[in-house]
């Protein structure tokens, strides 16, 4: 995909994976320190998300021909870091 929309909701099916992978290594993360869980999620699912909102409103700006997946990549990638910056912040 060479719009930067497309590119957005790239890096939320990314977000998607590593989120599947979290959970089904999940026994795994027990045995890691709480601050390297913090580190993982916030690289591996925060980071990403951010940067889909980041391209995806670059998208409505300049005008790019699909709208509609440059809004959808802001909303789902929006949603996804803003509940997983919660947890970290929260998860003690």
């Amino acid at each position: 995909m060479k719009s930067l929309a497309g590119r957005s909701f790239l890096l939320f099916g990314l977000c998607v994976l590593v989120l599947a992978g979290i959970t089904i290594s999940e026994s795994t993360m027990g045995v890691m320190s709480l601050m390297v869980q913090h580190v993982i999620t916030l690289a591996g699912l925060v980071l990403p998300a951010v940067c889909g909102v980041i391209l995806g409103v670059l998208s409505l700006t300049r005008r790019e021909g699909r709208p509609w997946l440059a809004s959808a990549g802001i909303v789902l990638n929006g949603l996804i870091a803003a509940f997983h910056l919660l947890i970290v912040l929260f998860a003690g």
